[in-house]
């Protein structure tokens, strides 16, 4: 019998869908591996050259975060890997594809895409601010715009072909619930997860005033 490869679980969605929070809630449950690409980038030396373009508020090249990505998948050894913050755009996509979609690969892909509608993604980050979380850029409703233009200009696009490549597991879940817990759980039962202990369950700052709402 041929042995189950172990799995890449790639995150997806726009801002307020709950990237993070989901991903640290199935680590909680499951002890997935968890890569969170922005926070690999924020925490390399400051002599590296990647720390020195992001120094210069300059977007990280592809050939300086491919290597990246690839180191931190191989840290993780044989086990199941969250994937958060890639890929971003259609040729990181394409990179994914080429480098684990294969026989040989030692991983399945799974694309998850969290959608929600872009009136909703507004209504949480306003959430972030008002609870003191999220970005410091949170509160300037221009740059938020710009981010959300350049979600559907960019990743959209990458999430299109994701679904569309042979060889990808891909799931789309509707997160535009107000119940955290309703969100999560059918995150989990597109990716086949069951028993879960809800005592384990954490809501994020977005979040925080729809607790009483479980």
């Amino acid at each position: 019998m041929e042995k189950a490869k172990n799995k890449i679980i790639v995150l997806m969605g726009g801002q307020g869908a709950g990237k993070g929070t989901h991903a640290k809630n199935l680590v909680a449950q499951k002890g997935f591996k968890y890569i969170e690409v922005g926070a690999i980038l924020r925490s390399l030396p400051p002599e590296s050259p990647t720390k020195q373009i992001m120094a210069r508020g300059e977007l990280v090249p592809d050939s300086e975060l491919f290597p990246v990505i690839s180191k931190a998948i191989e840290a993780c050894g044989k086990s199941d890997i969250i994937l958060d913050g890639f890929p971003r755009n259609i040729e990181q996509a394409k990179w994914l594809v080429k480098q684990y979609v294969s026989d040989k690969s030692p991983y399945d892909i799974h694309v998850l895409h969290l959608s929600l509608p872009e009136k909703v993604m507004i209504q949480r980050i306003a959430n972030r601010v008002k609870e003191g979380g999220g970005r410091a850029d949170d509160a300037d409703s221009a740059i938020v715009q710009k981010r959300l233009d350049g979600f559907k200009k960019e990743t959209l696009p990458a999430i299109e072909f994701l679904k569309k490549t042979n060889g990808i597991y891909f799931y789309a879940v509707d997160v535009s619930p107000e119940d955290f817990t309703t969100n999560f759980l059918s995150v989990c039962k597109a990716l086949g997860i069951d028993n879960i202990d809800k005592n384990k369950l954490q809501v994020n700052v977005a979040n925080l005033h729809l607790s009483n709402n479980r």
